[in-house]
């Protein structure tokens, strides 16, 4: 499960940054290639993605394959990988303490 959990980290990351105003090309291209790393993907795979990535910095915009890719990568994890990545807690851990709090309390 850990790997799952670098692995939702690094989709964060790609994800905060093609949608923040720092579109750095370089980080998105550290982002897909460690992922694809993370994933233990085949050599073309990973050389597939390389190519898109070279042809998106010409063009000047992200190839949809690496999209697809990031996308379907997020698709494969499972809930509680990404949950524990992004710091959301448990509804269920949260109704419990809040069912703990007394009413006479407040």
């Amino acid at each position: 499960m850990s790997g799952e959990v670098y692995q939702a980290q690094v989709l964060k990351n790609f994800f905060d940054c093609i949608t923040g105003p720092d579109r750095n090309l370089t980080r998105i291209y550290m982002c897909v290639v460690s992922l694809a790393k993370l994933r233990m993907e085949q050599p073309d795979k990973i050389s597939f993605l390389l190519d898109q990535m070279k042809k998106s910095k010409q063009r000047r915009e992200l190839s949809i394959d690496i999209l697809d890719y990031m996308c379907d990568a997020a698709v494969d994890l499972q809930i509680s990988s990404v949950q524990t990545a992004f710091g959301v807690a448990e509804i269920k851990e949260m109704a419990d303490e809040f069912g703990s709090i007394s009413l006479d309390s407040l």
